[in-house]
């Protein structure tokens, strides 16, 4: 049995060869030009000795080069390794060591710090967006005077497509297997349900191609179903708002700091676009940002739940039964999901519904493992599920709930706090834009809650603001659960996925 991921852009581009594939600055690719310009990279990749099973890293902007590398890459059978657009050179050549990387394409811009880690770890360098002076071969010139390859290479199911690598929150980041059968099951289920897309479906891009949620949940299932893909470099939200009204979007994918900065822009902009529906997923969303949004842009929002590890998607609200704001709904198809004991290492025991324990995995979306660290993925996958490290519960329909990172459990005088249930009550806070809470160190109590807050234009960050809004929780939450410190901030450290860096604000605050 051979199955290539690179099909989901070779198939649809002999459905429908004169689509727009992709939206960029104005320029329209077509379906058919963009597969024949992958395989026309595919071809220079061959020439200069790139095979079957080699990884290739991918150091590359929100521009159509990033689907012509990536499905070249697929599409030779390599392996692709896509890197963080904002890592620093010691970083990316913790990734090209790590992946043991036959190559990397790097973006012109990139280079600065591509280059010095390449150098380092010896590993060739082609670029693209280059100029003529460019001390690298230039894949995108390579690649215009070739003849397309005859590619997809064939491969197995669990061949290796494409290693992912994690945010690191401890430690290196790891490198997650995402073999072909990973990926394409993923793609073809979500683009029935949750996503929906459909072939008259325009989704603005304006996700990093870099991370899964980009990648797999925007990029490739939205060329699966032959829909249109609007990429933004990089995103804002006044240029948001006006790429999706000009460009006709229906499909939002965003993480709950897009929706914010969408909801801040639409107070002085009426125009709005003709949203059918849009996703969230990457870090929790408060309901009163869903109930705001919704109000905002007539637009339902779907929340749901996935990880890296899971190439992503593990359980979101679909229009299929009725949503749950505040949960992200139920498993995918294929996908189960559990709540085990989150005390026991060696084993998994399964706690009955509306327990809080650890969300455990299995199915078709799995990963095949941390790349070169096998006692890492034996401590990940135990008894045949995926270990999370995310804390939930299952409610009698088998809606999925967050309650939070394992790591994120704020312990306050032996009282387990979870700070998601403390953001969704101070999200709706009249004065407060945006907030996330943290542990910090306390004397007394082992730890301390801190709302760390960024206030509404013309609310004043002072300690008169500080102190209503420690009173107004106190008087809606448990005693042990209501921030006792507040600090401001005019923006949050934000990882590659738009979540928020809650290590980084520990480590800001803690002392303070």
């Amino acid at each position: 049995m051979t199955l290539s991921a690179a099909a989901i852009l070779a198939e649809t581009a002999r459905r429908r060869p004169d689509h727009p594939a992709v939206v960029f600055e104005g320029e329209r690719t077509g379906y058919r030009e963009l597969w024949d310009d992958a395989r026309r990279y595919a071809a220079v990749l061959l020439d200069r000795g790139f095979r079957a099973g080699d990884r290739i890293a991918l150091l590359l902007p929100n521009t159509p080069h990033f689907p012509k590398v990536y499905f070249a890459v697929l599409a030779i059978g390599a392996v692709a390794v896509p890197v963080h657009g904002l890592l620093r050179s010691g970083e990316i050549e913790h990734v090209l060591r790590d992946s043991a990387a036959a190559g990397l394409v790097c973006g012109a811009g990139m280079l600065p710090e591509g280059d010095v880690a390449a150098k380092a770890t010896g590993v060739p360098v082609l670029t693209v967006l280059a100029d003529a002076e460019s001390a690298h071969p230039r894949l995108d010139v390579l690649a215009a005077a070739a003849e397309p390859a005859d590619v997809p290479v064939p491969r197995a199911p669990d061949d290796l497509a494409v290693v992912l690598y994690t945010s690191g929150t401890t430690g290196h980041p790891k490198g997650a297997m995402i073999t072909h059968l990973n990926l394409v099951s993923n793609v073809a289920t979500t683009a029935v349900a949750p996503f929906g897309f459909g072939p008259s479906d325009v989704l603005l891009g304006c996700l990093p191609l870099f991370h899964t949620f980009g990648q797999i949940c925007g990029m490739a299932t939205c060329f699966l179903a032959g829909g249109t893909l609007v990429l933004m470099s990089r995103f804002d939200g006044r240029s948001a708002l006006d790429l999706m009204v000009t460009e006709g979007c229906t499909v939002f994918m965003g993480v709950p700091t897009m929706y914010l900065d969408l909801l801040d822009v639409a107070a002085a902009d009426p125009r709005r676009p003709r949203l059918d529906r849009a996703f969230s997923g990457g870090s929790a969303l408060p309901v009163a940002v869903l109930e705001r949004f919704e109000e905002v842009f007539g637009c339902p929002i779907y929340e749901g739940y996935g990880l890296t590890e899971t190439s992503p998607v593990v359980a979101y609200n679909q229009v299929h039964w009725p949503r749950r704001p505040g949960t992200v709904g139920k498993p995918i198809w294929g996908v189960e999901v559990e709540i085990a004991r989150a005390d026991l290492a060696d084993r998994i025991e399964l706690l009955p519904s509306g327990e809080v324990g650890e969300i455990v995995i299995r199915g078709h979306n799995v990963m095949a493992g941390y790349l070169g660290r096998p006692e890492a993925t034996a401590e990940a996958i135990v008894d045949g599920w995926f270990r999370s490290g995310d804390l939930g519960a299952k409610d009698a329909d088998g809606y999925l709930s967050i309650v939070d990172r394992k790591k994120d459990m704020v312990i306050r005088g032996g009282h387990n706090v979870y700070p998601r249930e403390v953001e969704d009550l101070l999200a709706r806070h009249p004065d407060i834009a945006q907030v996330s809470v943290i542990g910090v160190p306390d004397d007394r109590y082992g730890e301390e809650i801190c709302a760390v807050v960024r206030t509404r234009p013309g609310v004043a960050a002072d300690q008169a603001c500080a102190a209503g809004i420690v009173e107004w929780a106190k008087a809606r939450i448990a005693p042990y659960k209501y921030p006792r410190l507040v600090r401001f901030t005019l923006e949050f450290p934000l990882g590659p996925s738009g979540k928020v860096l809650k290590r980084d604000l520990v480590a800001r605050y803690a002392g303070r």
